[in-house]
């Protein structure tokens, strides 16, 4: 059963650039404390460095088992060169002895000697150790993977873990203060970008840099002239890859705007299509899409060239390089400095050499972001977490549901207080009205008494236990809301409905649907009570979603119930209905009420009526509207409104 909020779609940010380059040309998101981060994000994997030395050992094994190849296979070209040679000097001493007219009998014992051929022999046996060296590498390399999915996986396991428990414990503003799509996208994709790296990028990391180093060693073995020349044409690619990169980032960067410009232009117009058709919009709609996205193209076609040359280049100077390499090698095995077979291996090595260099360059880049993503994570775990339970907390066996706010002091910021000196002493049983405008703080009383915010000074009590002195779930099983946003999740309606109280028999679920008036129209669906709501429950209407959150609410049989603009989203004839259940339910609770039109609200025993945090008018509806203050004011505006 996945839950879900009735609410727009979240935005996802424009994808990284791809192409030839596009992982290391982009723009890459860097931390703000790379070294910090890096050391915080080390000590999750203190746990695991027993394998990562086992891990580093079978990377430098598979490594050097690879690199070795080369040299091994120079051998055999060597003897296979070898046996050509000696076959030429065969026919070329024959062809001699004819050439200078030597006695037939020299020549038939020329011929009667037997033809050099190759010592296949030998070449097998390279052949099979190639093999088995390789075989070796590649079991080395299956090993190092198999237990580094396990190393990234326990790793990600340990951190998804304490970013579950510290949301569990940060107070409501946290969340009051950042949207859905920012705490998933930290949950969700910097904890997979964490994953990747660990399982991959860390092995390419090792096994490139005991490549380069093994391979430079092996060439240097080989012949330190052709090592000095292949490395001259490094710097030269490096020198290259920088004033390419330096020119195309700008680029990258604008081609990343654009996309994001795009994807909220699209969205923004397809989410408000209809709006935009109603004011006849669509031709300027059409045509800042069109200038975005010509922009675009400018700007893309610019990023893309720019990744896609470097490569060719580099090619290039690569190709000099092997031509120099090849004339040198020619001329010192010429003077038998060196073997045949170890141009080919020189050769080879060379080829490698650039790709691990390439590798590493990218690899920081994916470490930068993978850094910024572990800080992103970790912000999360430094967050202020709320007051935690007494251990030795209280509990209200029999609640009655007497509320009372002793000189409360609140604000959402230190320095700005919303609320100074509240008291309020709420009856058990009394169904109390908040009313006000918006801002006045309504819905934050409201929070306060359920401590999704905790008061900075005095006190707030129910049936004279103080609330802090309580388990904040024992403190909300005391209540029942039903909110003007309805929640609903991904599931049956009787699962929905049932949510209000664990183990709720089917007759009790039906009982509630009735009372709530929703049994009806739950019956007109094609499967009744069994009917499956889609992720966003727009398969029911605005009011029949509305309905079923104060079924769930009647069901739960709370001692207090919340009502937040409960009915504003339900029709007239709906709304009396409802308005008489909600009557029946609140009898022998107490019940706050907080409601713009003050109609729904003549029959509250109190009405309090707020602005700017302060309570500035209290009692009945009809000894508020004969005072002839803030309250008449309101409720007369909203009557001529109506009557307007």
């Amino acid at each position: 059963m996945s839950e879900q909020r009735t609410q727009g779609p979240i935005r996802r940010g424009p994808g990284r650039p791809g192409g030839p380059g596009g992982h290391m040309m982009g723009p890459v998101q860097k931390a703000k404390d790379f070294k910090g981060t890096l050391k915080r994000l080390t000590r999750y994997l203190e746990p695991e460095k027993y394998r990562f030395i086992v891990v580093f050992f079978l990377a430098a094994a598979s490594t050097i088992f690879a690199i070795v190849g080369p040299k091994i296979m120079g051998k055999a070209t060597t003897k296979l060169a070898e046996g050509v040679l000696a076959k030429y000097d065969y026919f070329m001493r024959i062809n001699a002895a004819i050439q200078e007219n030597m006695p037939v009998a020299v020549i038939n014992n020329l011929k009667k000697q037997p033809i050099p051929g190759f010592d296949f022999g030998y070449i097998g046996k390279i052949l099979l150790l190639l093999v088995a060296f390789y075989a070796f590498s590649a079991l080395c390399s299956y090993v190092m993977g198999y237990i580094m999915s396990g190393v990234s996986q326990n790793t990600v396991y340990r951190m998804r873990n304490d970013v579950k428990d510290k949301l569990d414990r940060l107070p409501l503003k946290y969340f009051d203060q950042r949207t859905y799509g920012e705490i998933l996208s930290r949950v969700t994709n910097d904890m997979d970008n964490i994953a990747t790296t660990l399982q991959q990028s860390l092995i390419q990391l090792i096994t490139s840099f005991i490549t380069v180093a093994g391979i430079l060693i092996m060439m240097l073995t080989i012949s330190p002239l052709m090592t000095l020349i292949a490395l001259v044409s490094l710097p030269v690619s490096m020198l290259i890859t920088v004033q390419i990169t330096k020119r195309s980032q700008k680029y990258f960067a604008s081609q990343q705007k654009c996309i994001g410009d795009i994807n909220g232009h699209v969205e923004e117009m397809y989410a408000g299509h209809k709006i935009v058709r109603v004011f006849g919009h669509e031709e300027d709609s059409i045509a800042k899409f069109k200038e975005i996205n010509d922009r675009l193209y400018k700007v893309g076609w610019k990023a893309q060239f720019m990744s896609g040359v470097i490569f060719p280049v580099l090619n290039f100077v690569s190709n000099i390089g092997y031509v120099l390499i090849c004339v040198v090698g020619g001329l010192l095995v010429a003077h038998r400095q060196i073997e045949i077979g170890d141009i080919q291996a020189f050769i080879q090595y060379t080829r490698q050499f650039t790709h691990p260099i390439i590798q590493v360059a990218n690899i920081a880049n994916v470490l930068q972001s993978t850094v910024a993503s572990a800080e992103r994570v970790f912000e999360i775990l430094d967050e202020e977490e709320q007051v935690p339970d007494r251990e030795d907390a209280a509990v209200i066996e029999f609640p009655r549901g007497r509320v009372k706010f002793e000189h409360v002091k609140f604000g959402y910021k230190e320095d700005a207080p919303l609320m100074e000196d509240l008291s309020i002493d709420v009856q058990a049983g009394s169904t109390i009205a908040i009313v006000g405008p918006t801002g006045a703080g309504k819905t934050t009383l409201v929070n306060l008494i359920m401590r999704f915010y905790e008061v900075q000074d005095g006190r707030i009590t129910i049936d004279g236990v103080d609330i802090m002195d309580m388990k904040r779930g024992d403190l909300r099983a005391l209540f029942g809301m039903v909110l003007q946003d309805t929640w609903l999740f991904n599931g049956t309606i009787r699962d929905n409905i049932a949510y209000g109280r664990e183990g709720a028999s089917g007759g009790e679920i039906v009982n509630a649907a009735r009372a709530a008036n929703a049994d009806h129209f739950i019956k007109t669906l094609p499967d009744g009570y069994d009917t499956v709501l889609n992720e966003e429950a727009s398969n029911i209407s605005q009011g029949q979603k509305q309905l079923l959150t104060i079924a769930r609410a009647i069901l739960a049989d709370p001692a207090i119930l919340i009502l937040d603009e409960a009915t504003s989203n339900i029709d007239t004839r709906t709304e009396i209905l409802i308005k008489r259940a909600m009557t029946s339910l609140m009898k022998g609770r107490t019940s706050f009420v907080i409601a713009h039109r003050l109609s729904t609200i003549r029959d509250a025993d109190l009405i309090l009526v707020m602005n700017q945090g302060a309570i500035i008018e209290q009692g009945s509806h009809d000894e508020l509207l004969a005072g002839g203050g803030f309250y008449a004011e309101l409720y007369n505006s909203q009557f001529v409104e109506a009557s307007a």
